[in-house]
């Protein structure tokens, strides 16, 4: 039975500008291939309403999980919530477990839960709420879609606390192998030993170091005993 798939989208003009380097992908592609869900997409998508609405609607058809980053705090160009609500034509508004979240967090803290800190709690009719252990401001679920913050801390304990919840399959598994020649010289040989194992996923990744090319051959797969067998068999076809 194949694995469940899932899609990224990551929300923000600062990642589309340079400003920021996103993190999150990285993340929970790791996260996502120990649990055994294949990640199979990553879009980047402005602060656009029309553009965010677009994709969670595409992505949400074509895969099992979508998981979002970004664009769920105070200020005004944090739409994500809204734009969840409107690909779902889901009405949104301020909710009162998420508002109780946040006035207990800013008690505590002595600060005020004014109306920017408030827009926080505006949640998606039929949402479920995601703990953020963090700075309290929850993310929330709606159908298929996993709403995350995009302050890496945060979106790592969001992930921590969606994925025991999802139902994974079988974790994929690498092994990689240095091979000290040009990609020109073992296109033809990686490309038989790929076609005699279309269940594995092969990989050539080169490098130039002092003056020596290679490439680091991965192979990807969800049975261990197969993927062993076929890494001795290419270790034999690249011997020196």
């Amino acid at each position: 039975m194949p694995n469940p798939t899932a899609a990224m989208l990551v929300i923000g003009d600062e990642i589309l500008s340079g400003r920021t380097r996103d993190a999150n992908m990285h993340y929970l592609a790791g996260q996502l291939t120990e649990t055994g869900i294949d990640l199979k997409e990553v879009r980047v998508v402005s602060d656009d309403r029309d553009a965010i609405v677009a994709a969670v609607q595409g992505l949400a058809r074509a895969f099992t999980h979508v998981f979002t980053s970004g664009g769920i705090g105070p200020t005004h160009d944090d739409i994500t919530a809204d734009c969840i609500a409107a690909a779902f034509d889901t009405p949104i508004d301020v909710r009162a477990d998420a508002r109780a979240i946040l006035q207990a967090h800013y008690d505590k803290a002595g600060q005020e839960l004014n109306t920017a800190r408030l827009r926080m709690a505006r949640i998606p009719d039929g949402a479920t709420l995601i703990d953020n252990p963090v700075s309290a401001a929850p993310g929330f679920i709606l159908q298929n879609v996993h709403v995350m913050a995009g302050v890496p801390a945060i979106f790592q304990a969001m992930v921590a606390s969606v994925l025991p919840t999802l139902t994974g399959g079988a974790p994929l598994l690498s092994r990689s192998l240095r091979v000290v020649r040009g990609e020109g010289d073992i296109a033809g040989p990686l490309g038989d030993f790929a076609a005699r194992h279309p269940d594995l996923s092969v990989g050539s990744y080169p490098f130039q170091k002092d003056g020596i090319y290679g490439s680091n051959v991965v192979v990807r797969g969800s049975d261990a005993l197969v993927l062993d067998a076929a890494m001795d068999e290419l270790a034999g076809l690249f011997a020196a």
